[in-house]
């Protein structure tokens, strides 16, 4: 997936810091954002994901405009649990990694319990 840094995503606007960068909040949201799209071949009828866990590391700053590529690797699936590998570039560097769980669910099971 390919995201682009708008100035609504940035640390200073977010909340998350004070200067016009990506924010680590909107870096999570397009790891899981494209893990999310990646499940949907595991998904039946009625079902969707969930994230259940995530682990992240910001490693470089991206200023507004700037292109950031994600890859997502599903590294394990076992029943519902599914686990992915996922790295975010601009250009050739590498400016954060994580691990994710994400869990397959019954999309209106799920919102009933709400």
């Amino acid at each position: 997936m390919k995201y682009i840094v708008t100035s609504d995503k940035t640390a200073e606007v977010m909340g998350s810091g004070d200067m016009p960068v990506l924010a680590t909040p909107a870096l999570v949201a397009m790891m899981e954002n494209a893990a999310m799209l990646a499940c949907r071949q595991l998904c039946g009828e009625g079902q969707t994901t969930v994230g259940g866990s995530i682990h992240i590391q910001h490693l470089k700053p991206s200023p507004v405009g700037a292109e950031i590529s994600v890859e997502t690797q599903i590294t394990l699936h076992e029943g519902r649990k599914v686990e992915f590998s996922i790295e975010a570039h601009q250009g050739e560097v590498l400016v954060g990694s994580a691990t994710h769980t994400r869990f397959i669910v019954d999309r209106e099971r799920f919102l009933s319990k709400l």
